[in-house]
């Protein structure tokens, strides 16, 4: 959890920094990771660096799963960058492609005993979205994505991006 508020803090002043840029956007999402089988929430933001082209940082929590006697917890930390292939009036179309850090931590207590244990992974994200402009200052959008590593899993995610000027 520690490292989960590291991280959330960590974006936070990144997105601090980029508020300068014209069509920053910061906003959040409900995730599912097909790994974890799990839904989460996430927060992401997008700073324009060329025509077409944005760094996308985020972060995703999947909420804890209980099976039995373990409890399974999830974050990812993300570092995208997104092309912009269709950005007009009625839809945004983009591919992601980066770098993903999965957290994974996993605790037992039963008749046999109790213990813990957590890992780290690093993994390629490759990926589309898609954005619905609709309204002035905030944009629907969802995202389906693999990341490719030792934490293999399929996040779809869909939230609502609001623009900061």
């Amino acid at each position: 959890m520690k490292t989960f508020l590291l991280s959330f803090g960590f974006i936070l002043l990144t997105c601090q920094i980029a508020l300068a840029q014209n069509d920053f956007r910061i906003g959040g999402k409900l995730i599912y990771g097909t790994e974890i089988e799990s839904i989460g929430i996430g927060a992401t933001a997008e700073i324009p660096i060329m025509d077409k082209l944005v760094i996308a940082p985020d972060i995703g929590y999947y909420f804890p799963k209980k099976e039995g006697d373990v409890k399974f917890n999830m974050f990812e930390i993300n570092g995208n960058v997104n092309y912009y292939f269709v950005d007009d009036e009625t839809l945004g179309f983009y591919g992601l492609g980066g770098l993903n850090y999965t957290h994974a931590k996993v605790k037992f207590d039963n008749d046999f005993g109790s213990g813990s244990g957590s890992s780290g992974e690093v993994g390629l994200n490759l990926g589309a979205g898609v954005n619905f402009p609709i309204g002035k200052n905030f944009l629907p959008f969802a995202e389906i994505k693999y990341v490719l590593g030792d934490a293999d899993q399929l996040v779809i995610g869909a939230g609502v991006k609001f623009n900061i000027d």
